[in-house]
């Protein structure tokens, strides 16, 4: 196709009853419900892009047989839906989800998604889905769109696959915190690694999470509630944080995050919160970071506030870093319950930027509805 995709519309004859939606739209969790359709388009190498559709939500039918579910090849994108104060529903900076989806698809073998037709699947599932988009007013509320892209051909053979298919499902989504951000406890291991020099690191695919889980299981066993990996050569320059990026906020104001590496997820928030601290007049640097000069940094006082950044929670502060031999504590925990004013200050902007608060200067919203 080289027009953009014209979505065909079947739509469900039993969509979830207005109480149904309104039960789960008042505590919506995360990644536990989903909205009543989805889309699906299917590739195939000698017809290319064909048959986009806004369906019922549904298992998917796919082959015992389907590479997906042998060799892994598979991408994923995640962003959100914001409902402003005028009832209009917008995303957040799509073009650059539609961008590292390319990416990904490179990094995997798999089609590529115009930008025009990825943000054109959003708007289509979202203008018949719209009513799940939590109400403005419902504090850090969201629809969360979760698109992705598997491999479906029937064939056990070692090569990128001849049929592919494109979705987007949604599901509402609450506040990451409750009751305001609290600062997250950290596991740093060095025995798990997440990705290596060469890798699929850089690419969002599923593969990474996967490599992550038994990380994380050491990290919960030990007391913490998230993991922070290192790089796989050394093993002692920081990545990644389970699904986030880090930035470490020095004394002087400057705002220092590990490097892209090639092995690093070039997050979406990573990107916004480095333009928004500079707006704000901090000096950001991107280089690489030990994990010694975290543990030293904070010990001297020159590493005043730690957060992490990602789609979900959006900004994350940590006040605790555990290892095998020891722990520390990070910031004053008696101001703020624990959140560092620099840290405090960037989520809040960004918060009021994608709930349309304030105004759009950056041209970073795109309507869907």
């Amino acid at each position: 196709m080289t027009n953009a995709w014209d979505f065909q519309l079947e739509l469900r004859s039993d969509p979830a009853s207005t109480a149904a939606r309104t039960a789960v739209l008042d505590e919506p969790g995360f990644g536990q419900a989903f909205t009543d359709h989805m889309v699906v388009a299917n590739w195939s190498a000698d017809r290319g892009w064909f048959d986009p559709k806004v369906t019922a939500y549904a298992p998917l039918k796919v082959s015992p047989a389907a590479a997906v579910l042998h060799y892994a090849q598979e991408i994923f994108e995640g962003l959100k839906a914001y409902r402003h104060e005028d009832g209009s529903v917008w995303s957040f900076r799509p073009e650059l989800n539609a961008a590292r989806f390319r990416r990904s698809a490179q990094r995997l073998a798999l089609p590529q998604v115009e930008e025009q037709d990825f943000i054109a699947a959003l708007r289509a599932l979202l203008t018949v889905d719209e009513a799940w988009v939590p109400a403005t007013g419902s504090g850090e509320s969201s629809l969360y769109l979760r698109p992705y892209m598997i491999a479906t051909e029937a064939a056990l053979s070692v090569r990128p696959a001849n049929e592919v298919l494109f979705g987007v499902i949604a599901s509402p989504a609450g506040a990451y915190f409750e009751t305001g951000p609290k600062p997250v406890s950290i596991w740093l291991t060095t025995s798990s690694i997440r990705a290596t020099p060469g890798g699929t690191g850089a690419a969002k695919c599923g593969g990474n999470y996967a490599a992550s889980l038994a990380a994380l299981a050491e990290a919960v066993a030990n007391g913490c509630d998230q993991v922070a990996f290192v790089d796989a050569v050394e093993r002692r320059w920081l990545e990644e944080i389970g699904s986030m990026n880090l930035f470490f906020v020095h004394s002087d104001g400057t705002i220092v995050t590990p490097e892209l590496s090639g092995s690093i997820l070039e997050g979406v928030t990573r990107t916004s919160v480095i333009d928004l601290a500079r707006d704000l007049g901090h000096t950001v640097v991107e280089r690489r970071v030990s994990a010694d000069d975290w543990r030293d940094g904070v010990r001297s006082g020159e590493i005043t506030e730690v957060f992490a950044s990602g789609t979900a929670a959006v900004i994350t502060p940590i006040g605790r870093l555990a290892w095998p031999d020891d722990e520390l504590l990070i910031g004053d925990h008696t101001a703020n319950h624990g959140v560092g004013p620099i840290t405090a200050t960037l989520r809040k902007t960004l918060l009021n930027l994608q709930y349309g608060r304030i105004p759009d200067d950056r041209g970073w919203l795109t309507r869907l509805v």
